[in-house]
Order: structure tokens, then sequence, then C-alpha cells
């Protein structure tokens, strides 16, 4: 026999689980509806009051493996791997990563280029990373450590994103510098910045019959993040830029590209997980 006080006893139980195996990123949500009464003869005997049936949602955050394996395909979705041929010079965009400046004095000594054109001023990422130098400033100083001639080196030291690296390079090849006959680049980025690189490159470097690839640290997803650049900071980074590549067509900033479904669920899947602090 139950008594008024006896604990409301649970009657169904419901577990649901939704997983994306093309994004790698599983969620696991359980839902457990609980009725209760008063008195346990009060099922059996005539209609009375009963205590509303309650319903709380559970979600387990998805695993680290799973993580991995959405910014794998969100990451290598980002990477280009485009064929590289000799060009005229090799243009580097600078960020937080000075692998970047290394490989692109490796693809110089590789006869790649014949002038290193680095760009960068500070961004959101270095603003308090370089001592108040500029990004360019430091890249410059990588490339002469790895044996690139200071005379085959420029460095534009104002812009603060991709758009303006393109700018006021092309501004500064066809004026200060005095160097019009540079027309074909190798640009050289983070790995999971290539995409965008290329994409604003198109649309933003004003001569139509320019010749370019891109390249990047030859680094797999799993291999990339180090102390300088920590696993958390760069899928924050590369999920808000897979954002911009959708966004930022309409608002004239780059090319549009397309995005198989699978890897936009998954860059949706790591920002329901938490990594949403670089969106625009």
């Amino acid at each position: 026999m139950a008594t008024q006080n006896q604990p409301v006893e649970a009657l169904s139980s419901t577990i649901i689980t939704a997983e994306s195996s093309k994004s790698g990123l599983a969620a696991t949500t359980t839902t457990t509806t609980v009725v209760g009464t008063t008195d346990a003869a009060a099922a059996t005997s005539a209609p009375g009051p009963t205590t509303a049936p309650t319903t709380t949602t559970t979600t387990t955050p998805p695993s680290a493996e799973e993580i991995d394996r959405a910014a794998t395909l969100v990451y290598n979705y980002h990477r280009m791997s485009l064929p590289l041929r000799p060009a005229d010079a090799i243009f580097v965009l600078c960020s937080l990563d000075l692998r970047v400046a290394e490989r692109a004095a490796d693809l110089f000594h590789q006869g790649y280029g014949s002038y290193l054109i680095i760009s960068g001023g500070t961004g959101v990422l270095t603003a308090n990373v370089f001592g108040g130098r500029s990004e360019a400033e430091v890249f410059a100083d990588v490339a002469r450590a790895r044996g690139v001639p200071d005379d085959c080196i420029r460095t534009e030291t104002r812009s603060t994103n991709t758009g303006e690296n393109v700018r006021f390079t092309h501004a500064l090849l066809r004026g200060a510098w005095n160097l019009p006959h540079l027309r074909s680049f190798v640009l050289v980025q983070k790995p999971y910045m290539e995409r965008r690189t290329f994409a604003t490159f198109v649309k933003q470097w004003p001569e139509p019959d320019v010749q370019f690839s891109v390249a990047s640290p030859l680094l797999e997803f799993a291999d990339y993040p180090d102390a300088d650049n920590p696993r958390d900071l760069v899928i924050n980074v590369m999920v808000g830029d897979l954002v911009r590549i959708r966004e930022y067509p309409a608002r004239g900033f780059q090319i549009p590209q397309d995005i198989p479904d699978e890897v936009w669920q998954a860059g949706q899947r790591l920002i329901a997980a938490g990594y949403d602090r670089h969106l625009p």
C-alpha cells in the first residue's frame, strides 16, 4: 500500500540518440518523463487530482574523439592542396603561426619565387603577442634566419585582415616598391586559411590576368596544434572561417565557394559544442 509521502514513480523513460556519421560528431540526449500520484490506489479508483508529468532533458557532450573527427573534416575542407608552380614572387599572409614564414622561406630556396613579399600588421589574434611589432616584421626575421637575403624581402605592415593583405600589397607593388613586373604568386597561409585566401585574392586583386597558387605548412590537423596555436583556438578560428566562407561573398569580400553539407553540419555541431568564439 502506497502512502501519501511515497516518492512518485517513474512510469516511462525514453533515450534518444542523435548522431551524424558524416560529420563524425555525435550528441546523446536522454529524456525522462515522470508521472506520479499521491496514492497508488488512485490509479484504479475514481479520477482524482494527479501530479502533472514533468520532463527533464540531459545532453551528453561529444567526446574529444568525436570533436577531432568533425574538426578534421572542416580543416581538410579549408586546405585546397593546389599544385604549385614557380612564380614571380612568394606572397606571405601573416598570422599567429610562424611556421607559415618558415614554409615561405623554404619555398623561396626551392625556387618558387624571386621575392618574398610579407604582409601583415596587427590582427585580433596577434594584438598582444609580438611585443608591439607587426606580424610582417616578425615573419621577416624568421625568413632572414632561414637564409632569405634581405634585398629579396618586402614587408607590408598596415593590414589587419585578408582583404587588406591583398589590396595594400597590390598598391605597394604598383607604387612605392615599383615592381610592376610581378604578376604571378605563390600565396602562403595557414592550412585552414587556404580556401579563404584563395577566394579573397580572386575577388580583391585588381588585375584579372594574375596567376597564383596557394600553399601552407604541410601539416595534418592532428599535427597542427602546438603551444602557439592551441587546439581549442584552432578549432574556434577555423569554424568561424567556415561561416565567413558562406557569408562573405554577399558582403563583397570574396568569391562564393561550395560548402558540402557534411562539412557545414560538422561546423554547426562544433559551434553547438562551444566552439563559437571566432564567429563573424
